[in-house]
């Protein structure tokens, strides 16, 4: 199925990247992540890992092809200040682009998308992690995203290009109606039993992590556990 040729959906409002720098973190302990991006300006380049000059500090969960730009919406900023207590600056979740328009109920699995010269697909909501909580200092971070489902989300690079601030995002094609990015997050972090949404998500245009989660829990009825995710490791292992 096809959306209307170039629908706007959105904008972008803001462009990110950086290199791996250390983050304090508990027990002396640092953290090496690039979560704290810098903005960009112009016209930058976007290849197939993502824009150039974008580092991961965690490559084993972060970046590679269905995970090369992490959108988030500026409209749940207000959500976590109120939950944080203070004002968030940009880009607080690490993300690639800060945009307007985006929000997960509108973005769906395998959803084609124009910014700039560059072509994308909705691969995977973001998972929320530790980081953003060690970044912030509220370890509670991943819950409150998981929570509400205000976690964002990741695309493959169909095209390379360049894209800039102000860009418009325009639908090219949207093949899963029904899988929408809230739809993924609410079945894997709320309603972790429901098989029959389980078995609907299953389309191929989300991302071979995903689907892998997915199918072991149809399979096995094994849930995963998020508290190494949500917490991080514990003070003898070293972080991941």
């Amino acid at each position: 199925m096809s959306g209307p040729a170039d629908a706007v959906l959105g904008t972008v409002l803001a462009v990110h990247a950086g290199p791996v720098a250390s983050l304090p973190w508990t027990g002396g302990r640092t953290l090496a992540t690039a979560i704290g991006k810098r903005a960009l300006t112009g016209a930058v380049a976007v290849g197939r890992a993502g824009i150039d000059g974008d580092e991961h500090g965690d490559p084993r969960n972060h970046g590679g092809p269905d995970q090369a730009l992490c959108l988030f919406p500026a409209e749940h900023y207000g959500h976590f200040e109120r939950l944080l207590g203070r004002a968030l600056a940009r880009p607080a979740f690490g993300e690639n682009l800060t945009t307007a328009g985006l929000a997960e109920d509108g973005l769906c699995i395998g959803d084609r998308l124009r910014i700039g010269t560059v072509v994308g697909e909705v691969s995977m909501p973001r998972n929320p992690c530790y980081r953003v909580g060690v970044r912030h200092g509220a370890r509670a971070f991943p819950v409150w995203m998981e929570e509400s489902g205000f976690t964002g989300c990741y695309l493959r690079i169909v095209e390379p290009g360049r894209l800039a601030a102000g860009d418009a995002v325009a639908l090219l094609a949207r093949p899963r109606p029904h899988a929408t990015i809230a739809e993924v997050n609410r079945v894997r972090h709320r309603d972790r039993r429901d098989t029959a949404a389980i078995r609907r998500l299953l389309v191929p245009e989300l991302s071979a992590r995903w689907r892998a989660r997915f199918e072991r829990r149809l399979a096995t009825g094994e849930l995963e556990d998020p508290t190494a995710r949500r917490e991080g490791p514990p003070p003898d292992d070293p972080p991941r």
